[in-house]
């Protein structure tokens, strides 16, 4: 049996979404956060070394690394894909292909460094600290805020505007693997980005994609994507 081990409010859930859009049977081993440092939990380690999410086992086969599983699941199982969901994977040579491996790059080599920054730099003065250092550490914080981590989501959420602007999909006319990936650095993009509603190919692509009934059935198995 194929096992999700998914930790909420993480990049997990784009795997669980895949998974209910093809109908694989699976289970799901659902591990929650540190409520102080909201790191996985050590149990995760017993089933890949490194104790992150998203892990799948299938059988002997263990998958870590959101792009792997994805592109295994297809793999695997694409076969089984109809209707909008058949051509996850496109055909090696096309545009659709070489545009599909490039967002699927994109999402983490670039995107995601942004908004893990961001993420990290809100979060440290909410952290334990001598009063006296909380100032300075907010000042500090936000500089690096508004100098550096701002201006370059700003820049990757206006790049994925203009692109979806021409697209149905990141690659193209139909959903594949890359929608899959980027769905996480959308939802994360549209929620710590600054004037967001000037993006509205961005927007509606996104509103598309929480739609779709195995997006919304994700979301009510595994939680929300975004921790609060």
């Amino acid at each position: 049996m194929l096992t999700l081990h998914h930790l909420e409010t993480s990049r997990s859930q784009r795997v669980l979404w895949l998974l209910e859009e093809l109908q694989i049977p699976y289970e799901i081993v659902c591990y929650q956060r540190d409520k102080k440092t909201r790191l996985a939990p050590p149990a995760l380690k017993a089933i890949h070394p490194l104790g992150k999410s998203p892990v799948i086992t299938d059988g002997d086969v263990t998958v870590a690394e959101s792009a792997a599983i994805l592109e295994y699941l297809v793999e695997q199982y694409g076969h089984l894909g109809k209707e909008s969901i058949a051509k996850l994977q496109p055909p090696p040579g096309t545009s659709e292909y070489r545009q599909c491996r490039y967002w699927m790059h994109y999402a983490e080599g670039s995107m995601m460094n942004w908004l893990m920054m961001k993420l990290v730099f809100v979060t440290i003065p909410t952290q334990p600290m001598p009063f006296f250092v909380r100032p300075i550490a907010r000042q500090l914080c936000a500089k690096v805020q508004t100098k550096l981590i701002d201006p370059n989501i700003a820049t990757a959420l206006a790049f994925l505007n203009a692109h979806l602007a021409n697209h149905r999909w990141f690659a193209g006319d139909n959903l594949t693997i890359a929608d899959f990936q980027m769905s996480f650095a959308v939802e994360a993009g549209l929620a710590r980005g600054k004037d967001v509603s000037e993006f509205s190919h961005l927007s509606a692509y996104r509103d598309v994609m929480v739609n779709r009934p195995a997006y919304q059935r994700a979301i009510k198995i595994g939680g929300p994507v975004i921790m609060s």
